[in-house]
């Protein structure tokens, strides 16, 4: 079905995300889109909005939960506000964003649904989920020259580290349980990312509630929302393996023509697996999951 904007997708189906985690997809173009709405799909979202132009072609096969929304893409913030439109119409209920090319991973999620995992974590009286964006990308850049190929996508196994945050209003005093993140492309190659877009932490798995908002710079407006963990001990945590960075380096020509391949000695073949992100630490189970 199409929706003439978020207002209009909202009042057809915002109460269903009560009972089933809702998950709405940025489509910038279609790569990957088709694969991105079908994992949101398996993983057991209920409904699935789609933000994007009317010149997107929309993919074939795609689930019957998927719904596009119509959207101008190039309005500044335009996912941010589009979030921020759900947190408003269904407070209480679970929410997931993304982009197309990405897919949402957390522990053990090829045999449990996402509603167990936000029940689980509801129980755990924490309200998010912690999903670094973990960079994928194609093996071979002759081949693929958008950087982006499921079949031999590769990762990096190490080179991701922390830094804690500072609160401007506090002398930049450290913020408690929460830290900027870095690694993947963005790090390698820094030269070419923007110094405000090479954080890699991102909370995308989330309960809404009432004067929640989500910022420009993928922070939350409730500071606990931005927290690692809750107080008591260390919580389960997911990621979001991500094309993007990989596409976006070699759509833009400056760094297409610097950039011959992504690999590197320490790249390794993403194997689409829960199980191995946690063995290389990108996420982790925390505790009785």
């Amino acid at each position: 079905m199409i929706f003439d904007g978020m207002d209009s997708f909202l009042a057809a189906h915002a109460a269903e995300f009560q009972a089933r985690p809702a998950a709405l997809v940025f489509a910038e173009d279609a790569v990957e889109l088709a694969s991105t709405l079908q994992h949101l799909a398996n993983l057991g979202f209920g409904r699935i909005g789609v933000l994007c132009d009317d010149l997107l072609v929309w993919p074939e096969g795609a689930p019957e939960r998927a719904h596009r929304i119509r959207c101008d893409i190039f309005q500044d913030e335009a996912l941010i506000l589009a979030v921020n439109r759900m947190i408003a119409a269904a407070p209480g209920a679970w929410l997931h964003y993304c982009y197309n090319g990405e897919y949402l991973h957390y522990p053990f999620c090829e045999s449990r649904s996402v509603l167990d995992v936000t029940t689980f974590q509801s129980e755990e009286r924490r309200d998010t989920i912690v999903t670094p964006v973990v960079d994928l990308y194609a093996a071979d850049t002759q081949r693929n020259p958008d950087g982006v190929c499921r079949k031999t996508a590769m990762l990096d196994r190490i080179g991701y580290y922390a830094l804690e945050r500072g609160d401007p209003l506090k002398n930049w005093e450290p913020k408690p349980r929460q830290v900027d993140l870095f690694g993947g492309l963005r790090w390698r190659f820094e030269e070419h990312v923007p110094w405000t877009r090479r954080r890699i932490d991102r909370v995308s798995l989330f309960r809404a509630v009432p004067g929640l908002a989500l910022r420009e710079d993928h922070t939350f407006t409730i500071e606990e929302y931005n927290t690692l963990n809750c107080p008591w001990h260390h919580n389960l945590s997911g990621a979001v393996c991500s094309f993007r960075t990989a596409k976006a380096l070699r759509i833009n020509p400056g760094s297409r023509e610097a950039i011959g391949s992504f690999t590197w000695a320490h790249s390794v073949p993403f194997e689409w697996s829960s199980r191995q992100l946690m063995e290389l630490g990108l996420m982790e189970p925390g505790q009785w999951f």
